[in-house]
Order: structure tokens, then C-alpha cells, then sequence
């Protein structure tokens, strides 16, 4: 029992992702995501980031190597129901402008059934965990600001009260304030949900404000994995690609 207990929730094993004209992104990448904990992907542009996070609920398969979701290869699980138990969160939200806020929220737990009046009670649930008021509900994507926008995407991500949360730079595009604010409620659900989350970004702040461990990555290699403390204690020479960040500091 307690070695399922320590089992990674996601694992990674020699895995390469090529493009069809043979570039290659990702390379011979081995990673695990443990339960709970808020892995950050952190790297410039093209250091393979999105291409990793994408690989885990299968918008992209691996050219070689393995990608394991609870000890089972992906690859042989049912890609609906693999995507349906992930939260996706990304950087422009993605929310279907012609569905209200509530119609968007509401999504995954319709198509999983729930009966109307449990989609509407978490709908409202949602709504004020993510710091938004209930009349929100009813406008639609084009009425909000960009950052009630991204708390909509939040709260969608989370409808259906899944393991895993994936999210691809989804504060990169707010201003520094209501960024600054989003990463505060973020770290509070956080505490209180207890996900398991992927986080992609290439903002060294915001790594060591929401990572329980940074994954460094560069040309497709990871190049190491740290907890914030570990990298803030650390008297050894910087990576290469932390240097690389910190040049835009």
C-alpha cells in the first residue's frame, strides 16, 4: 500500500517528441509529478515546455519513450477519459465565446451527466473559490476583463474535481497586478485543493512563488529539478538556462 501511496501520479521515461520533419523537441526526457505537489515547467521559449505539458493528456504522443498517468501507460488508455479526469488551463482561456460562464464552467460534468441542479450548485461553488460573484454566471466571455476571464478558465479547469491540472502560461498575458493577485488565490486553492499540478512558465518569479519543485528545461533537455528553497540555498554554478532566464530579470 505504500508503495502505491509514493507512486508518481505522472512519469515520464526516455521520452523523445520529433517533429514530422524531424526536429526534435524533447529529448530523452525523464520526469515525475508527485501527488499534490505543483511541479513548475521553467524555460525560455522552444525549451520544450508546452510540448511536455501537452504530452500528458495526449495532445501530442511521444515518438519514443513512455508517458504513465497512475502507474498506466497513456497510450493505452481511453483518451476521452484520460482528458476528461485532466484540467487544462491555458494562457488565452479558451472558453467558448457563445456559452455564458456558467454554460462554460458547467461543461465536463454535463457531458459526464450530472444532473442540472448539481452542475448549477458547483457552478456557484466554483465561482466563489475562484473570488468571483454568482451574477457572473450569466455574461458571457466578451463581458469580463481579462483577468475574470482567466478565473473562468480556472474554475472550468476544476468543474469536474479532477487529480491532475495542467496549466500553460495562464497569467503570462495580465497585467503585473491582477497577475501578482491570481498567483495569491492560486497558492490558496492550492493549499486547500491539494492537486496535482503541472504549471508551465518562463518567469523565474513566478516559479519560485508557485513551484514546489522547478523542472529547468533548454533545447528540449531537462537540465535539472529543484525545490525553490534547494535553488535559493544553492551555492553551485547556475544551469546554463537559468542563466539564459535571468538575463531577462
Amino acid at each position: 500500500m505504500e508503495g502505491k501511496a509514493n507512486q508518481p501520479v505522472i512519469e515520464f521515461r526516455e521520452v523523445d517528441y520529433s517533429l514530422p520533419s524531424g526536429r526534435r523537441l524533447l529529448h530523452s526526457l525523464n520526469l515525475h509529478v508527485q501527488r499534490g505537489e505543483t511541479l513548475v515547467l521553467l524555460g525560455r521559449s522552444g525549451s520544450g515546455k508546452t510540448t511536455t505539458l501537452k504530452l500528458i493528456n495526449r495532445l501530442l504522443s511521444p515518438t519514443s519513450g513512455e508517458v504513465l498517468v497512475n502507474g498506466a501507460p497513456i497510450g493505452e488508455t481511453d483518451v476521452i477519459r484520460l482528458r476528461r479526469g485532466i484540467g487544462y488551463v491555458i494562457q488565452d482561456v479558451g472558453l467558448f465565446p457563445h456559452f455564458s460562464v456558467e454554460r462554460n464552467i458547467g461543461l465536463v460534468p454535463r457531458i459526464e451527466g450530472w444532473p442540472a441542479q448539481r452542475i448549477h450548485e458547483r457552478v456557484e461553488a466554483l465561482l466563489r473559490m475562484v473570488g468571483l460573484d454568482a451574477e457572473v454566471a450569466a455574461r458571457y466571455p466578451h463581458q469580463l476583463s481579462g483577468g475574470q476571464r482567466q478565473r473562468v478558465g480556472v474554475a472550468r479547469a476544476l468543474a469536474a474535481d479532477p487529480e491532475i491540472v495542467l496549466m500553460d502560461e495562464p497569467f503570462g498575458a495580465l497585467d503585473a497586478l491582477t497577475r501578482d493577485q491570481l498567483q495569491r488565490e492560486f497558492l490558496e486553492l492550492q493549499r486547500r485543493l491539494n492537486k496535482t499540478v503541472v504549471f508551465v512558465t518562463h518567469d523565474l518569479r513566478e516559479a519560485l512563488r508557485l513551484g514546489s519543485r522547478i523542472a529547468l528545461m533548454d533545447a528540449g533537455r531537462l537540465e535539472s529539478v529543484l525545490s525553490p528553497e534547494d535553488f535559493l540555498r544553492s551555492s553551485a554554478p547556475l544551469p546554463s538556462a537559468l542563466c539564459k532566464l535571468l538575463e531577462r530579470v
